[in-house]
């Protein structure tokens, strides 16, 4: 077994960085061929301050590899629910795998999230990946599963959006569409809490609390982000004439590093407007605004839980395709990561 040297990460080491960004292209490249790699500045935010601004940590096995980097983690220590749970993300470089340097990290997390008052650890893997065995043989429970779609915007037939959008609209009258890139603009946030709020019958694993948002969790932990990050985010949103509720909404990442690959964020519809097809209407008017916001677009990848039947009939008629390797969530009990 190789010795293990397990360093906190210090976010203002560029090389440091650039090391991990090297092991993350490495184990992508490997496991999941669909995502780009992610540019240094998206990555680094990530790092600092994951998707939702949750507290976290990152360290790192240090060796001779590129950058000084052999492997590393951020442990997501979220703090508003799921108190008791850490979400963990390990990564270890393939040409280092089987050396026991991921169950030394795995057993430096668990140590790190009891002592934040953890008991579970829970994570994502990709079916049939170097990860999905890692967590099988440390114990971990597999839980939802789901699916990653693709959108080649390159292949899709000339008019098909315009008509499933034209489709839409017959279906939604009565709503009306609003759009904006970057932060929630103030006069949406209380309704965007609302309507995040709907996600929260989205499949998830026994156990874990759906989140509840109000409009400063959407501008400090939604919007927040988003300048570290450094990614474009754009937003539509079906707003209910009668009401002035938004009832619907998608949102959509690009790296500016990689305007090639779109990354689909959150899309939901709340319960009670939904069988107008404000999917399709919300998605179809993104389609429309990035064919000129974002020229080099090519790709958009999406992941589905694999039972989420309405969101995945929304992409089948958009023309996205299944897109291998499958995820699945895990669980693994802290006390049996500390073994």
């Amino acid at each position: 077994m190789t010795a293990v040297r397990i360093e906190r990460l210090e976010l203002s080491d560029t090389q440091t960085l650039r090391g991990c960004l090297e092991v993350r292209r490495a184990v992508h490249a490997a496991d999941d061929p669909p995502e780009s790699p992610k540019s240094a500045r998206v990555l680094g935010g990530w790092l600092r301050c994951g998707w939702l601004g949750n507290p976290g940590e990152v360290w790192i096995a240090a060796g001779p590899d590129a950058g000084g980097v052999a492997a590393w983690y951020r442990l997501d220590l979220p703090d508003l629910e799921n108190l008791d749970r850490a979400w963990l993300h390990i990564l270890v470089h393939p040409a280092r795998q089987r050396q026991g340097i991921g169950r030394a990290l795995l057993r430096h997390a668990a140590g790190r999230a009891a002592a934040a008052g953890r008991a579970i650890l829970g994570g994502e893997v990709r079916d049939g990946s170097a990860g999905d065995r890692f967590a099988a043989a440390a114990g971990a429970t597999p839980g939802v599963a789901g699916t990653l779609r693709e959108l080649d915007l390159r292949t899709a037939p000339a008019g098909k959006f315009a008509a499933v959008r034209a489709d839409a609209e017959r279906a939604s009258s009565g709503y009306s569409l609003v759009s904006w890139t970057g932060p929630t603009p103030e006069e949406y946030l209380d309704r965007m809490a609302a309507l995040i709020n709907a996600f929260g019958d989205a499949p998830r694993d026994a156990g874990v609390q759906a989140e509840s948002w109000d409009a400063a969790r959407v501008r400090e932990r939604s919007d927040g982000p988003l300048e570290i990050l450094g990614v474009r985010r754009y937003t539509v949103a079906a707003v209910h004439d009668a009401t002035g509720e938004l009832a619907g909404m998608s949102q959509l990442d690009v790296d500016p590093e990689y305007p090639e690959l779109g990354h689909q964020a959150l899309t939901t519809v709340t319960r009670p407007h939904r069988g107008h097809r404000l999917g399709l209407l919300v998605k179809t008017a993104m389609l429309d605004w990035l064919a000129t916001a974002e020229p080099k677009l090519e790709r958009i990848v999406t992941g589905n839980a694999a039972d989420n039947e309405h969101m995945i009939a929304v992409n089948d008629a958009l023309g996205f395709r299944l897109c291998p390797p499958a995820f699945h969530t895990v669980e693994l009990a802290i006390p049996g990561a500390l073994g």
